[in-house]
């Protein structure tokens, strides 16, 4: 899996963190695959062979993945609190 980015790690980053949690693990998971190039010319003319469009499919399933443990956090969080009343 990308970015040693397990299910359950992406689940526990997500309930430590709360509400907001989803929108930023998104934002990394989308840093981390965006396609940068090095400053340095001779790493740039002999290492610059990264291309998203190589990783685009893996990206999609976990920024996927991601979502739906956001949404169902949500899910959870809220029948807690309609449970706690």
């Amino acid at each position: 899996m990308p970015l040693g980015v397990s299910r359950c790690a992406a689940r526990e980053a997500l309930l430590k963190a709360g509400k907001d949690a989803g929108r930023i693990v998104l934002e990394r998971i989308l840093d981390q695959y965006k396609e940068k190039t090095p400053k340095d010319p001779t790493i740039r003319a002999k290492f610059n062979t990264y291309r998203f469009a190589d990783y685009k499919d893996k990206v999609i399933d976990l920024l996927a993945r991601v979502t739906t443990v956001s949404v169902e956090t949500m899910k959870i969080v809220g029948a807690m609190r309609q449970a706690a009343r």
